[in-house]
């Protein structure tokens, strides 16, 4: 998601809520402790120089059970952090703690945000010898497929 479709979401909702890719809740007194951008610079291991950047929320639970960020306050924080840092439209990644800090996508599903799983991947696979992935094949679809056996007579052996 985009830093413009999280604010239009906002400006539909009451309160907000995200759910984590296990089905449970940040809980409700969550608070929005950064908003920033995040540049990255790396070079992959194919030798290839690239440049990455996206915008970060990170969400961070205390003790403080009285409070509870409303969706106004969140397009308040998301808007001066655009005249601060000089934000444009891009990606959102959201970071919140589990055993150590998770980072997640973000999307919407109409009723809240859901904190999706981000996965690590080889950008360079054509350079470093990676095999492409194999279809899978279940055994029982090769004993019913007649085509693929040989027939006595058939002249296959």
């Amino acid at each position: 998601m985009k830093l413009e479709e999280i604010k239009a979401h906002l400006k539909t909702l009451e309160t907000i809520a995200f759910q984590l890719p296990n089905g449970q809740f940040v809980p409700s007194h969550f608070h929005v402790t950064e908003v920033g951008k995040v540049h990255k610079h790396f070079i992959d291991c194919g030798g290839k120089v690239r440049i990455e950047e996206v915008i970060n929320f990170q969400l961070w639970e205390a003790d403080d059970y009285d409070h509870r960020i409303h969706p106004e306050k969140l397009i308040h924080i998301i808007e001066l952090s655009e005249k601060t840092l000089n934000l444009k439209n891009q990606e959102i990644e959201v970071e919140y703690q589990g055993k150590t800090i998770g980072k997640y996508g973000l999307e919407f599903n109409g009723t809240h945000f859901l904190l999706t799983n981000k996965q690590t991947d080889c950008l360079a696979k054509d350079n470093c010898g990676v095999p492409e992935s194999k279809p899978k094949v279940q055994l029982k679809e090769l004993a019913t497929n007649q085509q693929s056996s040989c027939a006595p007579g058939s002249g296959c052996c």
